[in-house]
This record gives structure tokens, C-alpha cells and sequence, in this order.
């Protein structure tokens, strides 16, 4: 029964994958095309904060993607059985990585950018202790 399950598992990571893939291929498609008319319309000014914002934005989309898609493929790999915490943790900070780019801080209050201050910093703290503990596993099972 075992075995029925995680090949269940590895269809779905693959069709996830497939998917992912598409939507990566699609999303750096849609953002060639952007900045490939802002070249020609000449409105690529990266020191325009709109422009910075909307393309970086972008871009920090796709890593998220491409990120994600590299957890699964892991999972078909069967280095790891299940998408690891430390991988959700990196893909969170990279999405409010993503949030701070584009943030238009005139329109957002202070208790949300609190808010979302807070939420990098637990992140943080809680990626660092995943990672601390690691590193003591490592040197105890290395001992």
C-alpha cells in the first residue's frame, strides 16, 4: 500500500512540477515582453520607481516559482520524502522579500508595516533555529 502512495506522490510532484515549469516559462515570457516594449518605447528608466518596482516584482516572482518547482523536484528525487520547513521558510522571506520591493509605502499604514516587519523577523528567527539545529545534529552525529 506503501508503495501505491508514493508513486500517488510522484505523479502529483510531477504534474506539479510540469505545471510550475509552464507558469515560469509564461510568467519570464510576459516579462521579456514588458521589458522588451519599455526598451523600445524608451520608458526604461530603472531609476523610475514604478518601473523598478514592476520589473523587479517580476522578477522576484519568478525566483519564487523556480524556487518552489526546485522543493519538488527534490521531493521526485527522493532526497527528501516531504517539501522540507527550511525550504518554506526561504520561500516565505522570499515572497515578503518580494512585498517590501514593490510596497508603496505612502498607501500602507504603520501598523501593517509592522505587521509585516514582524513577520520577516520571525521568519528569520525561526529559519536561523532550523538552521542551528542543523548544524548541532551535524557535529553530534559526526562525533
Amino acid at each position: 500500500m506503501v508503495g501505491i502512495y508514493e508513486k500517488y506522490e510522484q505523479i502529483i510532484s510531477l504534474g506539479l512540477t510540469g505545471l510550475i515549469a509552464v507558469i515560469v516559462l509564461i510568467a519570464f515570457v510576459r516579462l521579456a515582453v514588458d521589458v522588451y516594449d519599455l526598451l523600445i518605447t524608451g520608458m526604461l528608466d530603472p531609476l523610475d520607481h514604478e518601473v523598478f518596482k514592476n520589473i523587479f516584482g517580476m522578477i522576484m516572482t519568478l525566483l519564487i516559482a523556480m524556487e518552489f518547482k526546485h522543493s519538488i523536484i527534490k521531493v521526485l528525487e527522493r532526497k527528501n520524502h516531504v517539501v522540507q520547513v527550511k525550504t518554506v521558510l526561504l520561500i516565505a522571506l522570499l515572497a515578503l522579500a518580494r512585498k517590501f520591493i514593490i510596497l508603496d509605502v505612502k498607501s500602507l499604514g504603520a501598523g501593517s508595516l509592522a505587521a509585516l516587519a514582524l513577520c520577516v523577523l520571525s521568519l528569520g528567527i525561526v529559519f536561523w533555529l532550523i538552521r542551528e539545529r542543523e548544524h548541532r545534529d551535524k557535529q553530534v552525529s559526526s562525533s
